[in-house]
């Protein structure tokens, strides 16, 4: 193992992130033993239920190119841990996240201890893990960090810092166990990341979301920015490689247009998102110098969202998990590419909607391959099967015991005619799988 995977390893055994606990004084504590490095820098914090990855790595890029030296912390992780930290847009060295997390087991044994006395459960992975990260950054030092919540918001781990920008990006259904059965009550719990005297930029959201997003900020004594109202996309175009955008800021600027290599609309919006989140961090009337947006948005990546990992076939993989994301990503599918046929490989998580994602997924399905997810949380691909025969209606459907034999079917059948392509969807952990099998089988691409 490399000290990363050690860590990785120790932080594995504690309670998963899929199951956080809705608290945060035990996360403050700990950060407090820690040194309180969530103060040592400004923070913009994400929250949201599809494109929050995507539109950090935007906010980061933006940031460095304004010549500030950024952190950058998102999860899961794809295909190595240190992906999660991230400094001036680069994964954080083995040695340097070993040495922090060594400075931290004291405190995390002294909190488990209390924890224990108390009554409750120890530290979780995902709580360890955001102290981790808040730590790593005050180390290297940044100068600002963009900081993506796990799950909700208000109890969310990272919740305990006081962001100068509040960012939300789309509010859908998603992890309604935990977080609650409608958009409403989903919206409410993300809206505990608003803190006195932030900005609050948010995306078009669904009317019972923007509510509470606004109630938040009004409690909070905040100014809050609507995609639609205060700033907007004008114009969306297809580019090659990417997207042309047309956009005007909060700062009532009309900037010139600017190409963003990520393809579909929704990456459009998420850009848009991101620039408006820079300008309320700077202070909303001063636009972004156009020099600093094209070369924040010319260095701009997003792993795993329609991500190449191969081309002879061509093999795409994307990280929607959820029906919204699943929705854009057949959008920005038939909108940025002409493949004649389309075959899917698909795995989902026991707890996600599996049917909502294959009924979006049906429109673009010219065949289906389904695969277990490399997980003890995976949907049995048999059950996945009954979903899908209901779902994607004549259509070709095979099952596969793993995700190797599932590519090999699909980049099989992608191999015999031209035009035919293969698209793994449906997980994270699917996504990152497939770019770890590409690396290891030599694609080339990822």
């Amino acid at each position: 193992m490399t000290r990363a995977e050690r860590v990785y390893a120790e932080l594995l055994e504690r309670v998963g992130e899929a199951s956080p606990r809705p608290r945060i004084e035990p996360v403050r504590r700990l950060a407090e033993l820690a040194g309180s490095p969530q103060l040592s820098y400004p923070v913009i914090q994400i929250a949201g239920t599809n494109g929050k990855t995507s539109t950090s790595r935007a906010i980061e890029s933006l940031l460095r190119a304004h010549g500030l030296r950024t952190g950058l912390f998102t999860s899961p992780h794809l295909v190595d841990f240190t992906e999660r930290f991230q400094i001036d847009g680069v994964p954080v060295d083995g040695a340097v996240l070993a040495a922090a997390w060594d400075e931290l087991r004291l405190p995390i044994e002294v909190i488990d201890a209390e924890l224990e006395a108390s009554g409750q459960g120890p530290i979780t992975f995902f709580e360890a893990l955001a102290v981790l990260a808040y730590a790593v950054f005050a180390d290297a030092p940044v100068e600002v960090a963009v900081i993506e919540v796990g799950m909700g918001g208000e109890w969310d781990a990272t919740n305990i810092v006081d962001a100068r920008v509040a960012v939300f990006t789309p509010i859908d259904l998603d992890h309604t166990a935990i977080l609650g059965p409608d958009i409403e009550t989903i919206a409410r719990t993300k809206a505990g990341i608003v803190k006195p005297g932030s900005t609050v930029v948010t995306a078009e959201q669904d009317p019972a979301a923007l509510v509470e997003l606004e109630a938040a900020a009004e409690r909070a004594g905040s100014r809050i920015a609507v995609q639609g109202r205060d700033f907007r996309l004008v114009e969306d175009r297809f580019a090659v490689g990417g997207r042309q955008i047309d956009v005007v800021g909060i700062s009532g600027r009309s900037y010139d247009p600017a190409f963003v290599p990520l393809f579909g609309r929704h990456q459009a919006e998420n850009t848009v998102l991101a620039i408006a989140a820079v300008e309320a961090f700077f202070g909303s009337e001063r636009p972004v110098p156009e020099q600093v947006l094209d070369e924040g948005l010319g260095q701009l990546t997003s792993p795993g969202r329609l991500q190449l990992i191969g081309t002879d076939p061509v093999v795409y993989v994307d990280a929607a998990h959820n029906p919204h994301g699943v929705r854009a990503l057949v959008r920005a599918v038939t909108e940025s590419f002409s493949f004649e046929e389309l075959a899917l490989v698909v795995g989902v998580l026991a707890e996600k909607d599996a049917a909502g994602m294959l009924e979006a997924l049906a429109p673009v399905a010219h065949r289906v391959t389904l695969t277990p997810v490399d997980s003890p949380r995976s949907l049995d691909p048999g059950e996945l099967r009954v979903e899908a025969e209901e779902a994607v209606p004549d259509t070709p459907i095979e099952v596969a015991e793993s995700l190797p034999e599932a590519l090999d079917e699909a980049r099989a059948w992608a191999a015999r005619a031209e035009g035919r392509a293969v698209l793994v969807v449906g997980s994270v952990l699917l996504v990152g799988e497939a770019i770890a099998h590409s690396r290891a089988e030599g694609w080339g691409s990822a």
